[in-house]
């Protein structure tokens, strides 16, 4: 039964709780771009769907509009999936539950996928509408965005014949934005040796938890200074093996490179001699971390167990790629456990400790606006691959910087053996001094909320640097509705603000004559 029912503007909401139905997280997109093609079916709309599964979909003016120049709508089909560690869903094959809190909607126990379900509900309303003025409407639904723009990155735009660019995939009504940073998903890749340990009876074997952060989006909230889980990973193995050394079996922590992690797990060998001093420090640990991150991550905690005390926990969502092992596991044989070598625990913990992270550099220009920075979204043990990999987004205004923040990367990698891989760059959207679309925009916002808009420029990556690239002169704004804490199971959405970014919408439509 629809929770949404009641709500304003209803075609939109119509659309939005149909697409939280549809699995639609980052490289599973099929069914959602599919659904998109047979609403275009339905309504007798041109349209395209490429090998990507990124849709465009056509349709002409209203009376009096026909000769106008197109306008493109632009939203992303794809959403982060997280989820709380007891929650049962499963998000690639099965829709969210919505619930409405006051003038908000969340989603139970995961991530609602405002970010961008809901530029896709709004065009498919105008699309579906027959008493809007519009122009001609290019409705260009891309995939991937969340991993590294990926769709708009291999999106033909031969067939748009529009420059002007409504993108809805922005989360702070009366925000204007007309400028970001470029970016790319780097990947640190540290070569590890293993070896087997079988005097066992003098050892043992602990699971290294980091938990209880706030996370968030590592362009967005990248300035609130939050802890990022594997990093102090990193901090705290580094304090363990020095004092009293360590072996490390294998480490885990985050899912998205673009989202700061909430949790980091690892699981390493300890002299069973050392077991209470190694317990004591982690708690003095314990004590630091609250301490410097009262602020901001007040819940931080690091749980120091035995690997028996640790499956008595519930799940934390990491062990599916946790490569856990345990002196009792079938496929240890007698007291035998495989573990990296000394060489390569130093190695992964120098990874952790010194690669960068967090801001690098604010912009001199536009005061409070990060321009340079990166977060080590992914920790992973692969061992068919003998190796530990770390993926970061790395994100700046300033294309020189990004290389040169990679470049970094590449010489730590290089002494340690490793090597760094890059996928997914995009170029920054430098700001249009001369844009018509954002003196309309600002005028009628002017007009219908009795204040000035905050035009500005930000650090997350947006799509419109690489359409920017595709399409001459093209003349964007991205805006949107309030959705907050957006990449966490926090998030929510503000279904008035919904209802007056709707309204502010058809208003420029009508303009654009």
């Amino acid at each position: 039964m629809s929770v949404l029912k009641e709500f304003k503007p209803a075609e939109v909401w119509k659309y939005f709780e149909k697409i939280c139905e549809i699995p639609h997280g980052s490289s599973n997109t099929k069914m959602i771009s599919d659904y998109c093609v047979e609403f275009a079916k339905e309504h007798n709309l041109r349209y395209i769907q490429d090998k990507s599964n990124n849709v465009i979909i056509f349709k002409d003016g209203t009376t009096g509009y026909e000769n106008s120049q197109p306008v493109i709508i632009q939203g992303h089909l794809d959403m982060v999936c997280e989820k709380e560690n007891d929650c049962l869903i499963d998000m690639e094959k099965e829709g969210l539950e919505l619930i409405v809190d006051g003038d908000m909607l969340k989603a139970v126990k995961t991530t609602l996928g405002g970010d961008d379900g809901i530029a896709i509900a709004y065009a498919l309303a105008i699309l579906d509408s027959t008493d809007i003025h519009h122009p001609p409407i290019e409705a260009v639904f891309t995939v991937d965005e969340e991993i590294g723009m990926l769709g708009a990155a291999d999106i033909d735009c031969s067939e748009l014949k529009g420059n002007i660019m409504l993108n809805l995939d922005s989360e702070d009504e009366g925000h204007l934005l007309v400028s970001c940073a470029g970016g790319a998903t780097a990947t640190c890749h540290v070569p590890v040796r293993y070896e087997t340990v079988s005097d066992v009876n003098a050892n043992k074997i602990m699971k290294l938890t980091i938990t209880g952060l706030n996370g968030g989006h590592s362009g967005v909230e990248i300035d609130k200074e939050r802890a990022n889980a594997n990093r102090i990973m990193g901090r705290v193995l580094d304090a363990i093996n020095v004092k009293y050394g360590c072996r490390i079996i294998s480490a885990a922590g985050g899912l998205k490179d673009n989202a700061i992690p909430r949790e980091c797990v690892a699981e390493i060998v300890i002299s069973d001699k050392d077991f209470d001093k190694i317990d004591s420090l982690v708690a003095e640990y314990n004590d630091i971390l609250k301490n410097e991150y009262k602020n901001t991550d007040k819940d931080i905690t690091v749980l120091f167990k035995t690997n028996n005390d640790s499956k008595s926990e519930s799940n934390d969502g990491l062990n599916t790629y946790l490569n856990i092992k345990s002196i009792n596991d079938s496929d240890n044989s007698g007291n035998n456990v495989e573990v990296m070598d000394t060489d390569s625990t130093k190695k992964v913990i120098a990874a952790l400790v010194n690669l960068p992270g967090g801001i690098q550099r604010m912009s001199t220009d536009i005061k409070g606006l990060v321009q340079t920075s990166l977060n080590m979204g992914i920790l992973k043990t692969v061992k068919d691959n003998s190796e530990v990999s770390m993926s970061f987004s790395v994100r700046s205004s300033i294309g020189s910087e990004k290389q040169e923040l990679i470049d970094r990367m590449d010489c730590l990698m290089r002494v340690l053996g490793g090597s760094v891989t890059c996928v997914g760059e995009y170029p920054a959207w430098e700001y249009k001094k001369d844009s018509t679309l954002r003196n309309l925009m600002i005028d009628i916002y002017k007009e219908q909320y009795g204040e000035e808009p905050i035009v500005e420029a930000i650090h997350a990556g947006v799509e419109c640097g690489l359409f920017a690239g595709k399409i001459k002169d093209l003349d964007c704004v991205s805006f949107g509705p309030d959705i907050l804490d957006i990449h966490t199971t926090s998030e929510r959405m503000s279904i008035s603000s919904v209802e007056r970014t709707w309204k502010y919408i058809l208003e420029i439509l009508k303009r654009l004559r």
